[in-house]
């Protein structure tokens, strides 16, 4: 199993030279293998996020500190090169939702939601920024808030969801034109700050809360609006100070996995009724310092450790629950796994 791995370079205090490649047992595997380091395949500065486009040998990097997002075409076996020029989005970029024709950036910096357009190659062709949002709690605080967009969910064909932790708000955006339209949002608690969602096979939306480290269910009612239906803490083992990261389900959709930053543990939520609810069931380990990012393989979950710069993997036993790590591995800087075809 490859995975891509995107990492904090100098200019974001982290010690990544750029887009690197890990691997999981041999290259057949699709479990949680010995992990192996090989190294950086494509040098670009703090490429924090990573996206595949759905068809083209083409990746999509974030590149936070620079605020822009850069194309990479795969040339040959372990080595990617630049696929034209990085392109301006906004202040401190760290998500992209990668389609056939378009992109959706999300930028915590300045709030911006960006779509980038592509050509027939995966190359970028061109870009405009969504309405701004706006503070449903507004006037609460003595200093104005700052919009800090997270990251983009597709919830239906041609709507994509946005989440703003600095604003406490999931919007809704009717894709296919020119410019995203705002069809919908969704307030959560004063504070909670949404990071980032899935959408789960019952329909439901799930969104992990950065700062408050609960967890939101968002449905939509037959008219197809969307509301917020249940919500939960994590668990009651989460510290003062922690705060959520990653959200991933099981492949069979009835545990939720969340990265919990700080304590450095994993929350693992049972998905109950009919999607509508979860609860939480264990909260373990992490294995590394500051969980910034996680995926679900075969038989268990690799953790990216920002600050302990490696990456671990942890068994699932028989309940889904996360056991010590089995394997690790050091990797500088780790954001963000993607795992290649």
């Amino acid at each position: 199993m490859r995975l891509l791995v995107g990492g904090y370079t100098t200019d974001m205090d982290g010690t990544a030279e750029g887009i690197g490649l890990l691997t999981a047992g041999d290259a057949d595997s699709t479990s949680a293998g010995a992990l192996s380091w090989r190294g950086t395949l494509a040098s670009a500065p703090s490429p924090s996020w990573v996206a595949k486009h759905p068809t083209l040998d083409v990746v999509y990097a974030t590149l936070e500190g620079a605020g822009a997002v850069q194309a990479f075409r795969e040339r040959g076996p372990d080595q990617w090169v630049a696929l034209g020029q990085p392109t301006p989005v906004g202040a401190a970029p760290c998500h992209i939702l990668a389609g056939r024709e378009r992109l959706f950036v999300t930028c915590w910096g300045d709030g911006q939601v960006v779509q980038v357009e592509l050509d027939a190659d995966g190359g970028i062709r061109g870009s405009v920024t969504a309405a701004a949002a706006s503070d449903p709690y507004a006037g609460y605080d003595p200093e104005p808030r700052v919009s800090h967009a997270h990251q983009s969910i597709v919830v239906a064909p041609g709507v994509v969801a946005t989440t703003d932790m600095g604003f406490d708000l999931v919007r809704f955006w009717r894709t296919g034109s020119r410019a995203p339209r705002r069809i919908q949002e969704v307030t959560l608690p004063r504070g909670s700050g949404p990071r980032h969602g899935i959408l789960h096979p019952s329909g439901h939306l799930y969104i992990v809360a950065e700062l408050s480290c609960e967890l939101f269910v968002l449905a939509q009612d037959d008219a197809g609006t969307w509301a917020l239906v249940g919500g939960t803490p994590l668990g009651a083992g989460t510290l003062d100070g922690d705060t959520a990261a990653e959200l991933t389900r099981s492949s069979d959709g009835t545990l939720l996995y969340a990265g919990v930053r700080g304590s450095n543990t994993m929350a693992v939520m049972r998905v109950t009724g009919e999607g509508e609810a979860a609860s939480p069931l264990a909260l373990v380990e992490a294995g590394v310092d500051w969980p910034r990012h996680h995926i679900v393989v075969a038989d268990g979950l690799l953790v990216a450790g920002q600050r302990s710069n490696d990456v671990a993997a942890l068994p699932l036993d028989a309940r889904g629950i996360p056991g010590r790590p089995t394997t690790r591995t050091e990797v500088p800087s780790p954001t963000c796994l993607l795992r290649l075809p």
